[in-house]
C-alpha cells in the first residue's frame, strides 16, 4: 500500500511539475475545462469521445486539430457518427500458490477486445427551448478479456463484456427519447453529439430521457476519469466501483431519468430495470418488485479561485432478487451446503443501497485532478457491476500543449477497493461471486495504479500505451502483484 501511494504521489507531482514549466516556452493553445454530461456504460460504451462525436480533448483546446475522420454538421436535423476501440492487454506469470474457478490466471496470457458503435440521432424540430431528440445506437463487442474478465474487482478493460458467449453480433445499445424543456429565454452553448443534438439550451431547464440506455450516460460522469477510449480503462477508475448500478451483462438497461439544470447546479433522478439474476442479460420488467433508483446532485464550484471544478454526490437503492452473504455462509457452516452458494438464498424485495462522491478540479491550464469515494452496505450480493463494497480513488491528467502535442494526454490514477466482512467470509469459505472466487481468501484491499499516454496521430485516430500495477488481485494477499501493459487504438468517425 505504501509503495503504491508513493508511486501515485510521485507521478502526480511529476505531472504538476510539468504543468509549471517556465512561461518562456513557445505559446500553445490554452485548454478549456469542460463539464459535459456524456458517458457510457460498464463494458464497451464508456466513451465521451464517441458519444459526442468530438473528443473531450478537442473541446478543451481551441483551434485544435480535427479529431474525427469526417466533419459533423452543427445545423443538420440528423446525426451520424461512429467509433472503433481496440485494446490489447497482457500480463506475465505472477505469484499464485493456488487459484479457483473465478481467479485471475497466474500464468501469463494476452487478450484483445474490439468494440464498434454506430450513433444515429434525429431532431424533428428546431425549437431550442423545447427540443426533442430521437437517439438510436447500434454496437458490436467482440474479443475477450484477460482471464475471461474474472478475478479482479477493478478489472483492467472496461470494453470487455463479461459473458463472451454473447458473441460479437451487433445489438441495439441505446434507443432513447430525449426531451428538453427550457424555462428561460437565456441560452447557453451545448456540445452537439448523438446524446443531444442541440447546440444551445436554456440556462434553466428540465431534461427527460426514456428508453434503453446506460446509467453512466447521465450519472457519475467525470471528465478526467470516465472515458475508456481516450483515458483510463479500469472498471473502478472510470466508474465508482461501489455503485452497483442497474444494468444487464453489456451494461445497458431500460428506464428513465428526469434532470433539472440551473446556472451552477443540477439535480437528477432515474429509475431503471434490474437484471433477473446477478450480471444477467435478461431484465426484470416488474418495476414494482425490482428496480434501481438513483439520485445525484451536482455543484459546479471550484475549490481554487480562477479555476473550474465540479462535485457530484450520488446515492442509489436497488430492489432485486438478491441473496445475502451471511445466509449463504451460515448454511455452509451448519453443514447444509458443501460451499457457500448465495443464489440459493435470494429473496424478492431485497434492498442494496450506497453512496458516492465525485470531484474534478482544474489546477492549471493543462493539469487537472479528480477523485471518487464510494460505499455500499455490502451485505447483499454484488449484483450488476463489480464486487466492490468500498472504493477510494484519485488521479490526474496533463495535456500535451507544453511539448507541442495539444491533444495528447498523460494520465495517472490510484484506486483502492474493499469488501465488507460478510463478503470476505463468503469468498474465504469457497463461495463464488459473478466475478471473484479463488477458492479461499487471505483478505487485503485490492490496490491498483494505472497510467497511460494517449497519442493523437491524425484526425480521428489515436493510439495509447498503458500500464497497470495490481496488488492483492481479488482482495487476496496470497496472490500477485500483477503488471498489465496495454496498447489501445481508437478511431472516431
Amino acid at each position: 500500500m505504501r509503495k503504491l501511494l508513493t508511486i501515485i504521489s510521485l507521478a502526480l507531482c511529476s505531472l504538476y511539475s510539468r504543468a509549471q514549466l517556465p512561461a518562456s516556452l513557445p505559446a500553445t493553445p490554452t485548454p478549456q475545462f469542460t463539464l459535459s454530461f456524456l458517458g457510457a456504460d460498464d463494458n464497451a460504451q464508456r466513451s465521451q469521445s464517441s458519444a459526442a462525436g468530438i473528443s473531450p480533448e478537442e473541446r478543451e483546446v481551441p483551434d485544435a486539430p480535427p479529431v474525427t475522420l469526417f466533419p459533423h454538421s452543427d445545423s443538420a436535423p440528423w446525426w451520424i457518427s461512429g467509433q472503433t476501440n481496440i485494446i490489447f492487454q497482457a500480463h506475465p506469470p505472477f505469484h499464485s500458490p493456488y487459484q479457483g474457478t473465478n481467479s485471475f490466471h497466474g500464468a501469463g496470457e494476452y487478450k484483445t477486445s474490439l468494440v464498434g458503435t454506430l450513433f444515429l440521432g434525429y431532431q424533428p424540430h428546431r425549437n431550442l427551448r423545447y427540443n426533442t431528440d430521437f437517439i438510436v445506437d447500434f454496437e458490436s463487442a467482440g474479443g475477450r478479456g484477460l482471464s475471461q474478465a474474472l478475478g479482479l474487482a477493478g478489472f483492467t478493460n472496461l470494453d470487455v463484456v463479461r459473458n463472451p458467449n454473447l458473441g460479437s453480433k451487433p445489438y441495439l445499445a441505446r434507443g432513447v427519447i430525449h426531451q428538453t424543456i427550457g424555462l428561460t429565454s437565456e441560452m447557453t452553448e451545448s456540445d452537439r453529439g448523438p446524446f443531444s443534438l442541440a447546440t444551445e439550451v436554456s440556462v434553466r431547464r428540465f431534461d427527460f430521457r426514456i428508453g434503453k440506455m446506460s446509467l453512466p450516460d447521465v450519472f457519475d460522469i467525470n471528465s478526467v476519469g470516465s472515458d475508456s477510449h481516450l483515458q483510463f480503462t479500469n472498471w473502478t477508475v472510470d466508474n465508482d466501483g461501489a455503485w452497483d448500478y442497474a444494468a444487464d451483462t453489456r451494461g445497458y438497461t431500460v428506464g428513465g431519468v428526469a434532470e433539472y439544470d440551473d446556472r451552477n447546479w443540477s439535480a437528477r433522478y432515474g429509475i431503471y430495470a434490474m437484471p433477473t439474476v446477478a450480471n444477467g442479460i435478461d431484465l426484470d420488467w416488474a418495476f414494482s418488485r425490482a428496480n434501481g433508483q438513483n439520485w445525484e446532485f451536482e455543484l459546479r464550484h471550484s475549490f481554487i479561485k480562477g479555476r473550474k471544478g465540479v462535485t457530484r454526490i450520488l446515492s442509489f437503492v436497488n430492489h432485486a432478487h438478491m441473496g445475502t452473504y451471511r445466509e449463504a455462509v451460515d448454511a455452509y457452516l451448519n453443514g447444509t451446503d458443501p460451499t457457500p452458494i448465495i443464489t440459493k438464498y435470494a429473496h424478492f424485495g431485497a434492498v442494496k443501497y450506497g453512496f458516492g462522491w465525485n470531484n474534478e478540479q482544474e489546477i492549471t491550464e493543462d493539469f487537472r485532478i479528480f477523485s471518487r469515494v464510494g460505499w455500499n452496505e455490502g451485505q447483499h450480493e454484488s449484483y450488476a457491476y463489480t464486487e466492490d463494497d468500498q472504493t477510494v480513488q484519485f488521479g490526474g491528467d496533463l495535456a500535451g500543449q507544453r511539448w507541442h502535442r495539444p491533444v495528447d494526454k498523460i494520465g495517472v490514477a490510484f484506486v483502492s477497493n474493499a469488501i465488507k466482512s460478510d463478503h470476505q467470509n463468503y469468498l474465504k469459505y469457497g463461495g463464488l461471486g459473478f466475478i471473484l472466487g479463488d477458492g479461499r481468501l487471505n483478505y487485503r484491499r485490492e490496490n491498483i495504479v494505472e497510467s497511460y499516454y494517449n497519442w493523437h496521430t491524425w484526425r480521428g485516430v489515436f493510439f495509447a500505451l498503458g500500464l497497470s500495477h495490481i496488488d492483492n488481485p481479488g482482495y487476496n494477499r496470497d496472490r500477485g502483484p500483477v503488471w498489465v501493459p496495454s496498447v489501445r487504438m481508437h478511431v472516431d468517425y
